[in-house]
């Protein structure tokens, strides 16, 4: 397979089942979002290590963003029954997982900046490009029911990875950066 097609450059790209769209259309910038932060993701895991309790949650995270993305990447309606979707069980890991990591932390008095450590920076990136990818999603007109749970999904996984920024500060010893207006 060849990487370069040359097929992109006159500013289009195709979706799966072959429609053509311009680069800039809100629905490749959605998926391409979603991209954008599943590589985001990697960094973080990278930078947890294999041995984080969470990391095997976050690998999973980003299959899940892959099958988000190849449906936001689907305007065809027959080929979209064929894809991996999302189910509720989806987001109750996500509530979970938030519930679980929330136990052992303080709680939230004042708003939070990025930072305590490079982990903890690297998942607030992560929150703020999912919380882009959401404000993209939401822009599309997504009524087939393939996409019922993506919002959703999306949503609590912004939440999810505030938590989990909070919950790596705590873990490595480092207090949670507090905004002094």
């Amino acid at each position: 397979m060849k990487i370069y097609t040359k097929t992109g450059d006159e500013g289009k790209s195709s979706l799966f089942g072959g429609d053509r769209i311009s680069k800039d259309d809100l629905r490749l910038e959605s998926y391409g979002t979603v991209d954008e932060l599943n590589s985001f993701l990697g960094l973080l895991i990278s930078e947890l290590k294999d041995t984080y309790p969470m990391s095997a949650t976050l690998i999973r995270i980003q299959h899940l963003l892959f099958n988000i993305g190849s449906l936001l990447a689907t305007a065809d309606e027959s080929l979209l029954a064929s894809l991996s979707g999302l189910d509720v069980a989806d987001i109750k890991v996500l509530e979970d997982g938030i519930d679980e990591m929330q136990k052992d932390l303080k709680p939230l008095t004042q708003f939070i900046l990025p930072g305590g450590s490079k982990a903890t920076a690297y998942a607030h990136v992560c929150r703020t490009i999912c919380r882009r990818a959401e404000r993209r999603i939401v822009g599309l007109d997504l009524t087939n029911s393939a996409f019922e749970f993506v919002v959703p999904y999306i949503n609590r996984l912004s939440d999810y990875l505030f938590v989990l920024a909070r919950h790596i500060n705590a873990d490595l010893g480092h207090e949670d950066v507090t905004w002094q207006s």
